[in-house]
C-alpha cells in the first residue's frame, strides 16, 4: 500500500512540476524539499526523525559544499539511529557546481566506507555495507546523496523519476 501511495505521490508531483514548466529548458525544475516531505510521508518518517544538516556539522560532513552557490538545498540526517539514513539534495548555479558538489558527496561515503589507511566513519559492518550501497546522482545542475539501508532503491527511483 505504502508503494501504491508513493508512486501516486510522485506522479502527481510530476504532473505539478510539469504544469509549471514552461516547456523550453533543458533540465525540469524540481522542488527539492517538496520531494523530500512526500518520501518522508511515505517512508513514515515521522516528525523530527531526520534533522537538517547545518552550519558546522555541514562542513563536518561535506567540507566545501557550502561554498558552493546553490539555488536549493536539503540536507537531512537522523539525530541518532542504528540505521544508516542520510541524504542531500541540492540544486546548483551550473553542472559544473553540480560535478564539484557530486565530488563533495562521494567523497563522504568513501569516508564513511573506509579502506586499509581508514577503518571508516560508519565502524560498523552493517553501516559500512550500507554505505557500500550509497550513490550519488547527478542530474543536470541537481545532484543528491542517497544513502539508506532501508529505502536505497526506492529513493534513487523516485529521485531518478522526477527528471524523466
Amino acid at each position: 500500500m505504502r508503494k501504491i501511495a508513493r508512486i501516486l505521490a510522485a506522479l502527481m508531483l510530476m504532473s505539478l512540476l510539469a504544469a509549471c514548466g514552461s516547456g523550453d529548458t533543458e533540465t525540469k525544475d524540481v522542488d527539492l524539499a517538496a520531494f523530500y516531505e512526500t518520501e518522508a510521508e511515505a517512508f513514515g518518517w515521522e516528525e523530527g526523525y531526520m534533522v537538517d544538516i547545518e552550519g558546522d556539522l555541514l562542513e563536518s560532513y561535506y567540507p566545501g559544499l557550502s561554498e558552493l552557490t546553490a539555488k536549493q538545498l536539503v540536507a537531512k540526517a537522523p539525530m541518532m539511529s542504528a540505521v544508516v539514513s542520510e541524504l542531500v539534495l541540492m540544486q546548483c548555479e551550473t553542472e559544473e557546481d553540480a560535478g564539484e558538489a557530486a565530488a563533495i558527496l562521494q567523497a563522504r561515503i568513501d569516508y564513511q566506507v573506509g579502506d586499509e589507511t581508514n577503518p571508516g566513519g560508519a565502524w560498523y559492518p552493517a553501516s559500512i555495507e550500507a554505505w557500500k550501497e550509497a550513490e550519488v546522482i547527478e542530474q543536470g545542475t541537481y545532484v543528491a546523496l542517497i544513502a539508506s539501508s532501508e529505502h536505497q532503491d526506492e529513493l534513487v527511483e523516485d529521485f531518478n523519476a522526477l527528471f524523466v
